[in-house]
C-alpha cells in the first residue's frame, strides 16, 4: 500500500537525486548548476511528467522545506557581500551598479505595461524587479569559469552585481510593505523606509561594533573564551543559525519580509567578524548543507512550480519572448557602456554586458514569495522563472560569442580557458590561437585586468566553493 509518507519520500528522492545529477551535468556543459536543477523540476512538474507521478504541484508537505531552502539561498547570497567592499568601490562603480539595476527595471516595467493586461502598479514593479537582478552567485561562477576572478575586471563585475543585488533586496522590502500596508501610499512608503532604515542601522551597527572590538583584540579574547568554555558540538554553526533565524524573524516582524533578514544576516558573517578559523569551519559546514541539500531542492521546487502548459495563449508566448529580449538587451547595453567607460575593448565590453544579464537565486526566491502571497499568478511566475532560466543559459554563451569577435579577445580567452580550444570544450570549440594570428595571447590591457600574479585581498571565494569546474 502506497501511503502519503511513502509518496513524499519518493518525490523527495526524485527531486534531490535528479537535481544533483542535472546540476553536475549542467556544470560540465559550462552552465551554472541551477540550470540543470530548474530543468529537472520542470521535467518532474506539471509541464511534463508531473501529473503521471503525482508531482503536478508542490504539496503542503514540501512547504516547510521550501521555506527553509529559500532562507538558505538568501543567506548564501548575503555571505558573498563584504560591507567594506561597498566603500572601496568608489562613486563611479557605485553609480554604474545602480544604473545596471535601474535601467533594466524601467525598461521591464515599460514592456510589462505594454504586453500584459492592466496590472496593479505594485505588481508591475514586482515583475520588473525580479527581471532586473544580476545574480551575484552566478556571476562568481562565471568569473571562475572564464578565469577572471583574480583580475580587476572580475572585481569590477562582482561590484556591479553586489550593488545590483543590494538595491533589489532593499526595493523589494519597500514594495512588499507598500503592497500589504494600509492607508495612503506616501504613509506606507514612509513606514517602509523607516522600518528598513532602522533594521539596516541595527545590522550594520552590529557589524561595525564587532569590527571595532576585533581591532582592539577584545573580540579575539571573547572568541577564545567561548571556544574554551562551550561544550556543545557545532556551537559556531548553531550560533550562525540563531543569527539567521533571528534576523529573519526581526525583519518579518517589521513587515519587511524574512528575505531582508536572511540576506543581511549573511552580510554580517565575514572572516573579520567571525575570525578566520571559525569562519572557515562554519563556512565548510554551511556550504555542505546548503549546496548538498537545500539549494538543489530550492531550484527543483521552482521548476515544479513552473507550468509551461499555462502559456497556451499566443499572447503570453509573445510576452515571454519580448521580456526575454528586454531582460537581456537592457543588461547588455548598460554593461557594454560600463565597459566602454572603463576603456575596455568593444568585444570585452560586450562580454561584460552578457555576463551581467544572468539571473539567479535571489530573483527566484522573490518570485516564490510573491507566488505564495498571491501577488504572482502561476502564469506570471512561470514567465518570470522562464526568463531567469533563459537569461542564465544565454549569459556565458553570449560572453563567449562576444569575445570570439576579436582576435585579441579570443586569444586572451583561450589563454585563460584552454578547454575552449578542444573538441569537447564545455561551450563549444573555438579556433586555436595559432589559427588566428600565430602569436601568443596578448597581455590584457591595464583597464581590463591585473597581471596573473596580482590577486585581490583575501575573502570568501565566489560561489560555489572549489572545485572550480562545478557551477552551483
Amino acid at each position: 500500500m502506497v501511503t502519503p509518507l511513502i509518496e513524499f519520500i519518493v518525490d523527495l528522492f526524485l527531486l534531490l537525486a535528479g537535481s544533483l545529477l542535472a546540476g553536475e551535468a549542467a556544470s560540465r556543459l559550462g552552465q551554472p548548476a541551477l540550470v540543470g536543477q530548474l530543468l529537472v523540476g520542470l521535467l518532474l512538474g506539471p509541464t511534463l511528467v508531473g501529473p503521471f507521478i503525482g508531482l503536478g504541484s508542490l504539496g503542503p508537505e514540501f512547504t516547510s522545506i521550501q521555506f527553509i531552502a529559500t532562507v538558505f539561498v538568501l543567506f548564501v547570497a548575503g555571505l558573498e557581500i563584504v560591507p567594506e567592499d561597498i566603500y572601496r568601490m568608489g562613486p563611479a562603480n557605485l553609480l554604474l551598479g545602480i544604473a545596471l539595476f535601474v535601467v533594466p527595471l524601467l525598461a521591464s516595467a515599460g514592456a510589462i505595461t505594454l504586453l500584459f493586461p492592466p496590472e496593479p502598479f505594485t505588481t508591475t514593479l514586482f515583475i520588473a524587479l525580479t527581471l532586473s537582478i544580476t545574480a551575484l552567485p552566478v556571476m562568481g561562477i562565471m568569473l571562475v569559469q572564464f578565469g577572471l576572478v583574480k583580475g580587476a575586471r572580475g572585481r569590477f563585475l562582482m561590484n556591479l552585481a553586489l550593488i545590483n543585488e543590494i538595491s533589489a533586496v532593499t526595493l523589494f522590502a519597500i514594495l512588499l510593505q507598500l503592497h500589504t500596508g494600509s492607508g495612503a501610499p506616501t504613509i506606507a512608503v514612509g513606514l517602509a523606509v523607516g522600518a528598513l532604515g532602522g533594521f539596516l542601522a541595527l545590522m550594520f551597527g552590529l557589524y561595525f561594533l564587532i569590527r571595532h572590538l576585533e581591532r582592539t583584540r577584545t573580540w579575539g579574547i571573547l572568541q577564545a573564551r567561548f571556544s574554551a568554555e562551550w561544550r556543545s558540538k557545532g556551537a559556531g554553526f548553531a550560533l550562525l543559525m540563531v543569527l539567521l533565524v533571528g534576523a529573519a524573524l526581526l525583519s518579518q516582524a517589521l513587515d519587511l519580509t524574512y528575505v531582508v533578514g536572511a540576506f543581511y544576516a549573511g552580510v554580517l558573517v565575514t572572516h573579520k567578524t567571525a575570525g578566520p578559523e571559525a569562519h572557515r569551519s562554519i563556512s565548510t559546514v554551511f556550504d555542505t548543507i546548503s549546496w548538498g541539500f537545500f539549494i538543489p531542492l530550492f531550484f527543483a521546487f521552482v521548476g515544479v512550480q513552473m507550468n509551461l502548459r499555462l502559456l497556451d495563449d499566443p499572447g503570453l508566448v509573445a510576452a515571454l519572448v519580448a521580456l526575454v529580449g528586454v531582460a537581456i538587451l537592457s543588461k547588455v547595453v548598460v554593461g557594454y557602456l560600463a565597459g566602454q567607460i572603463r576603456q575596455e575593448s568593444s568585444s570585452d565590453s560586450l562580454a561584460i554586458g552578457f555576463l551581467c544579464s544572468s539571473r539567479g537565486a535571489v530573483e527566484l526566491a522573490m518570485a516564490v514569495i510573491l507566488l505564495q502571497a498571491g501577488v504572482f499568478t502561476p502564469e506570471i511566475f512561470t514567465i518570470v522563472a522562464t526568463v531567469g532560466l533563459v537569461t542564465t543559459i544565454a549569459a556565458p554563451v553570449g560572453a563567449v560569442w562576444a569575445w570570439s569577435r576579436s582576435p585579441a579577445s579570443r586569444a586572451d580567452l583561450l589563454h585563460r580557458v584552454p578547454a575552449l580550444a578542444q573538441e569537447s570544450g564545455w561551450l563549444g570549440r573555438l579556433p586555436a590561437i595559432t589559427e588566428w594570428d600565430g602569436s601568443p595571447p596578448p597581455a590584457a590591457p591595464g583597464a581590463a585586468g591585473d597581471p596573473p600574479s596580482s590577486s585581490p585581498r583575501p575573502r570568501r571565494p565566489p560561489l560555489p566553493p572549489p572545485p572550480t569546474d562545478q557551477g552551483r
